[in-house]
């Protein structure tokens, strides 16, 4: 696949990216993946609109190292990463983070662990908007749990 990770503001459709993604390889058995939506509400508080920032290149490149870390560790044929940036609604997708392998077990676990890293160590910045104004939102504790049992600790501290 010639590209693994896009940032984008278009929304984007799971059938397209995951016949993109098992076009190149005869021996693909399992394609997981995962879509993050915006939610309408966030601790307790109601949100009408998130909006995410990113540095363009910094971003790209640390997703890419991310996906050359997943092929170290796990046995797959390739992953793709895709994350919206802008103003997003509740319902719209955020992000697909999509993994092949020639079986089910290494598909899932690079896909989860590319999304554990997606949630801490990848550089976005997010904003809510809520009836008592807009927030910036930081990594929760239980996200950097979860990158943690990937022995990696999290640097956004």
């Amino acid at each position: 696949m010639s590209t693994r990770v896009s940032i984008q503001t278009e929304d984007f459709d799971l059938s397209t990216e995951v016949a993109r993604l098992r076009e190149t390889e005869k021996g693909i058995g399992a394609v997981c993946s995962f879509i993050g939506t915006v939610r309408d509400r966030n601790d307790g508080q109601h949100i009408s609109t998130m909006e995410l920032e990113h540095y363009p290149g910094m971003t790209e490149k640390s997703i890419e190292a991310m996906i050359d870390e997943a092929h170290r560790r796990f046995d797959i044929f390739g992953a793709r990463v895709i994350h919206r940036v802008g103003l997003l609604q509740p319902l719209d997708q955020i992000v697909l983070v999509a993994v092949s392998s020639a079986h089910r077990g290494q598909s899932f676990q690079a896909c989860e662990f590319l999304m554990d890293y997606l949630k801490t160590q990848a550089p976005f910045w997010k904003k809510e908007q809520t009836p008592e104004g807009a927030r910036w939102v930081d990594a929760r504790v239980s996200d950097d749990a979860a990158l943690a049992r990937w022995g990696i600790a999290a640097t956004n501290s």
